[in-house]
């Protein structure tokens, strides 16, 4: 079968198999936005007197059927067929004959593919954006259940200050606050329409391209046809930053949960049937899930590097190198949506450990509060540091309980609500 662009001159095998690459498996994610594209473009040839009504209605008829085979996974792309907009093109020429050739007036492969990935990259924003809110509920959930379940805080990894499960469950929450905004900035930049740019310099014909941004649901359009097509891969690195700020939101929760999870720490337990088992020794139910959140999420985070070597230093206009970035764009959705489903419902069935801080090894935990106090009595605060740190030295610093549970006001106010409204203020984007 000829190629759309093909003349009077085959190509070389094996330099076929190696330009199409994997377009073939990865242009199936991409199938149902290039259908809505096409039919957005058959209506507007058909505005502009390019297509008669009728023939605007078979096209129209022709990508419905097209559209069910893809709906029921019959689809697929033909050995000899390049990519997933040359079979559907291929499909309606064999079903409409000259009709099915009318469909790319105005049109080139460039601005096509660029509205399907666009097309793709907000559907799929907007699904990652709908798990990040679950996992944002579930988090400001537990962090209300466990508020007042203290736990010692950390730094240089030493025991530090007080605090509680509420607050590490919330600061998870308003984490994924910034990723959400990051989220929606990517969201906004694949919301502009490039069909009508062709091959990134125009067209002569007169194509309505108002007509097709409303048609397709962009909220406005690329105007300048040259930036139309230099937002090939700056829409899919834009994106992918989103992905990796969620990933490290992930990775980061996954590697506390890892370590809070072992024996040394015992703050969290998970079910057997979250864990693994060893072969050799018989008392391991180790955290593999979570491992692999955070091995999968520093994955993702390495994706907007890999597609900048892809697109450094290349100059404006079209370039085949632009198809690779497909191998490593497409699949990450899929990895990101897993892994938060995953850390949803692990999250969900993890048991807290609510009498952490009765252990020994944490009875210096307190000693800012001691600090604190004396201050409050009227010592000066260098002469009270230097107070508690002496009694700490000879070992006669004793924790006083009223002091510790005096801590819990402090850590007690959260901010839950505010988290809340700030996140609800950026998802209400993507409700829209």
């Amino acid at each position: 079968m000829k190629k759309l662009w093909e003349k009077d001159y085959g190509t070389n095998e094996l330099l076929e198999r190696y330009t199409v690459g994997k377009d073939r498996e990865l242009d199936l994610f991409l199938a149902p936005h290039d259908i809505i594209g096409s039919k957005a473009h058959a209506k507007m040839l058909a505005k502009i007197g390019l297509l008669t009504s009728e023939e605007c209605e078979q096209l129209l008829e022709g990508l419905t059927e097209i559209a069910e085979q893809i709906e029921t996974g019959t689809f697929r792309i033909e050995e000899d067929v390049e990519d997933v907009h040359s079979q559907i093109e291929v499909l309606l020429i064999r079903k409409l004959g000259d009709v099915g050739k009318k469909i790319h007036s105005g049109r080139s492969r460039n601005d096509q593919v660029l509205t399907a990935i666009k097309l793709f990259t907000k559907a799929e924003l907007k699904e990652i954006a709908s798990l990040t809110k679950d996992l944002f509920d579930l988090l400001i959930n537990l962090s209300e259940q466990y508020k007042e379940v203290l736990m010692p805080g950390y730094t240089h990894m030493q025991v530090a200050m007080p605090s509680s499960f509420g607050l590490w469950f919330s600061a998870y929450a308003e984490s994924l606050v910034d990723d959400l905004i990051m989220l929606k900035a990517a969201s906004q930049i694949a919301d502009k329409n490039p069909l009508g740019s062709a091959a990134g310099y125009g067209s002569s014909f007169p194509l309505d391209r108002e007509f097709t941004t409303e048609e397709i649901g962009f909220s406005t359009l690329n105007y300048n046809v040259v930036y139309a097509q230099m937002t090939r891969g700056k829409t899919e690195k834009t994106a992918a930053i989103g992905l990796a700020a969620i990933a490290a939101t992930l990775a980061k929760l996954s590697m506390d949960v890892c370590q809070y999870n072992g024996q040394n720490f015992g703050f969290l337990t998970l079910p057997d049937e979250f864990t693994t088992g060893s072969s050799i020794m018989p008392h391991k139910k180790n955290p593999d899930g979570f491992e692999l959140v955070r091995a999968n999420c520093n994955q993702l985070q390495a994706l907007p590097v890999e597609l900048s070597f892809v697109l450094n230093n290349l100059p404006s206009g079209y370039h085949r190198d632009l198809q690779i970035t497909k191998e490593h764009f497409i699949p990450a959705f899929t990895k990101l949506k897993d892994s938060i489903k995953m850390t949803y419902l692990m999250l969900e069935n993890i048991a807290v450990s609510p009498d952490i801080m009765n252990h020994e090894k944490y009875r210096l935990v307190f000693s800012v509060e001691l600090v604190n106090q004396l201050v409050l009595e009227g010592v000066p605060f260098r002469d009270a540091y230097k107070e508690v740190g002496k009694r700490i030295a000879e070992g006669t610093y004793k924790p006083n309980t009223k002091v510790e549970h005096s801590h819990l006001g402090s850590i007690g106010n959260i901010g839950n609500e505010q988290i809340k409204k700030l996140f609800n203020d950026a998802f209400e984007y993507f409700e829209v």
